[in-house]
Order: structure tokens, then C-alpha cells, then sequence
């Protein structure tokens, strides 16, 4: 029989990068070319000073390398790469220093734009360094002078990337090694964060001066369909649209699209950078007032605040003639425009469940 939920849930527990394995492993590999010795766990430090014990799944010689494995924990976030075996293979190399290689399941840079060159495997400069300095620290240790080719592979990794943004930022072949403290703090959502930063960048660097930022899947359909955008101008932001205005900043673009369903896009009427009902939620007494104001009688004010939903006030309203998505776009529009810079033209849409567009604002 399944255990009860706990009455008061446990705290979320915190995981490990895609970087910080790639580290381990690549350590305990090297260890077993220099020393001999083969471990089932290895210790490494994370760029903040912290030690954590890692569990290997193997550590073996094979021809002329050495390669070994952990099973990736992210704890309770809910990241695509949880569970999935990463695994470094490593060679030893007459020349100093460390070199880098995308194995299986592992991304190379196709397009620029991004912190790392074209051609080059998909292991961030955080992971890289951390692997460096471990593999450094092992050289100095074993009186060895030459250097390590660091191959890094992550089972089924080409069809995990298919469930990120790696195809759209141009990054082929599969995933990228990331982490910036090596810990994976649960629902931080700093990588998605950073990925609708490395969107914007892409996009600005090849050339596309219009991008659109969408919630989800509908309103990226919307912008395919009313202006053909590629895939790579078309930023899905989920629920992060504070995200993409702060970026837009640093890395000013001649025109954003803002595309969500209507709900989403009240709350950012509203004032709201992040979107989620965790963070935000719909205010229906607000939609009134906003009816009011072009036009709502009282009746219909108090039908709006007794909504279920804020797509039934919708509804509401344009049964009575009242085009409240347009207003709900126009206070969206304003508050975006008071964060983004002045030289970027800035338009709003809101859609229905189905894509159809119900709002527009600064749509010229």
C-alpha cells in the first residue's frame, strides 16, 4: 500500500549539475590512468568551496582511455536530465592542458551567439573549469606533466535534448553540460532562465531583428501564423516574461512580440514579471475596472468579478460588446514599455484556448 502525504511536506531536496558529474567522472577516470586505483564514489569541490561525495556507477579502463559513471540526481527539481547516465572517458595526452569533446548524446555549437564558439562542444565554461582545475589538482598530485582529453557522454542525451531548447539555440547532437554552482536548487529555475537569455542572444547575433516571446505552444503557432517567424526568433518564455523584458535591455532588439493567452497576459496588465499562479494570479475585480473604463455597466462589473474564469469575464464582456482584451493588451503594453528600452517597439497579443487572437496592442 502507498505511504500517506505528509500533513507537512518534507523540504525540496537540492541535486547536482550535469556539470558537477561531468566532473566526478572525469576525475575518477583520470585517477584510475594515473594511479590505478578504481573507486565507486569520488569526491569533488564545487565552485563555492562545498565537498560532496558522488556515486559512480563504473570506473574502468578501456584500450587507451579510462572512462567512468554516475547516475545524474537533481534532486526534486524536475529537470529533463534526472537519472540519466552521464559518463566521461578520458585519455591521457603528452601536451599540458585539458581538451574537450562532445561524446554521445553531448551538443556542439552550430550558431553563434552563445557563450561558446561554433564547433565547440556543449560543456560550459563553469563545468569546463571546474573539470581543469580537478584535473590540474590530480596532475600536480601525481607528479604527471602532460595533459587529459576529456570525452563527456550522456545516455539517450540526443533524444533528451529534444525536450529543450538545444535545437532552437542551434546546438545539435545533444545536451549541454551546465551549471554555475554545481547544485541543482529545486524549482530555482535559473536554467530555464538562462535559456530564454541564450534565445535572445542567438537570435540578435544571427541577424533577427524581430523576435517574439511566447508563453507556450499556442502563441507560438500565433506568431508563426501572423508573421512567419523561424523557429529561431520565436523565444518561449513560459512564465518568465520579466525575463525577457530585463534581457531586452543588454541586448536591445528593433521589435518584440509578447504572445499569451489572456490570462497570463492580465497578470502582466497587472504589473507582474513572473506568471506562474505560484507567484501571480488573475484579478478579476482589476478586469472589471478596466471594463468599466471603456464602457462596462454595472451589471456587467459584477458579472466579470463573479467569473470562474478570467476566460468566461472575457467571454462576458465581448458578448456585451465590450472589447476588454484589447484593454487588458493596451495595460499590458504599458507596462512592458516602462521596462524595456525606448528604441524597442513593443506589441502585445492575447489568445484564447484555441490560438485565436482575442487582444492586440501596439500592433502597427
Amino acid at each position: 500500500m502507498r505511504e500517506e502525504t505528509r500533513e507537512q511536506p518534507a523540504p525540496l531536496r537540492s541535486g547536482l549539475t550535469t556539470g558537477s558529474c561531468a566532473t566526478a567522472t572525469s576525475l575518477a577516470a583520470a585517477r584510475l590512468l594515473l594511479t590505478g586505483q578504481q573507486h565507486d564514489a569520488v569526491a569533488i569541490t564545487l565552485p563555492k568551496g562545498k565537498v560532496v561525495q558522488m556515486r559512480l556507477e563504473f570506473c574502468r579502463l578501456a584500450g587507451e582511455h579510462a572512462e567512468a559513471g554516475t547516475l545524474k540526481d537533481a534532486g526534486d527539481d524536475p529537470d529533463v536530465t534526472h537519472g540519466a547516465l552521464l559518463y566521461s572517458q578520458v585519455r591521457l595526452l603528452a601536451e599540458p592542458g585539458v581538451r574537450f569533446v562532445a561524446g554521445v548524446g553531448v551538443g556542439t555549437v552550430t550558431r553563434p551567439g552563445l557563450v561558446l564558439g561554433v564547433g565547440e562542444p556543449a560543456i560550459n565554461p563553469v563545468p569546463r573549469r571546474m573539470i581543469t582545475e580537478h584535473l590540474q589538482q590530480l596532475a600536480c598530485d601525481c607528479s604527471y606533466s602532460g595533459g587529459f582529453e576529456v570525452t563527456v557522454n550522456v545516455r539517450d542525451g540526443e533524444a533528451l535534448a529534444l525536450k529543450t531548447m538545444n535545437p532552437r539555440l542551434g546546438i545539435l547532437g545533444g545536451l549541454s553540460i551546465l551549471g554555475t554552482s554545481g547544485i541543482v536548487r529545486p524549482f530555482s529555475c535559473a536554467a530555464y532562465i538562462a535559456s530564454i537569455h541564450q534565445g535572445i542572444d542567438v537570435a540578435h547575433t544571427n541577424g533577427y531583428s524581430h523576435i517574439a516571446a511566447c508563453t507556450g505552444n499556442a502563441s507560438e503557432d500565433t506568431m508563426r501564423r501572423v508573421y512567419g517567424l523561424p523557429e529561431i526568433a520565436l523565444i518561449e518564455m513560459g512564465d518568465f516574461v520579466g525575463a525577457v523584458l530585463k534581457h531586452v535591455r543588454k541586448v536591445p532588439v528593433a521589435r518584440l512580440s509578447l504572445c499569451g493567452g489572456f490570462g497570463k497576459v492580465s497578470k502582466l496588465a497587472a504589473g507582474h514579471m513572473d506568471l506562474h499562479s505560484r507567484h501571480s494570479s488573475i484579478d478579476l475585480p482589476q478586469l472589471a475596472g478596466w471594463a468599466a473604463a471603456i464602457g462596462a455597466d454595472a451589471a456587467l462589473q459584477q458579472a466579470i468579478i463573479g467569473a470562474n474564469t478570467s476566460q468566461q469575464a472575457l467571454a462576458l464582456a465581448h458578448a456585451a460588446g465590450i472589447a476588454l482584451g484589447d484593454e487588458v493588451c493596451r495595460h499590458a503594453l504599458a507596462f512592458a514599455r516602462s521596462v524595456v528600452p525606448a528604441q524597442v517597439q513593443v506589441e502585445v497579443f492575447a489568445i484564447d484556448r484555441q490560438g485565436g487572437i482575442v487582444g492586440t496592442a501596439g500592433v502597427t
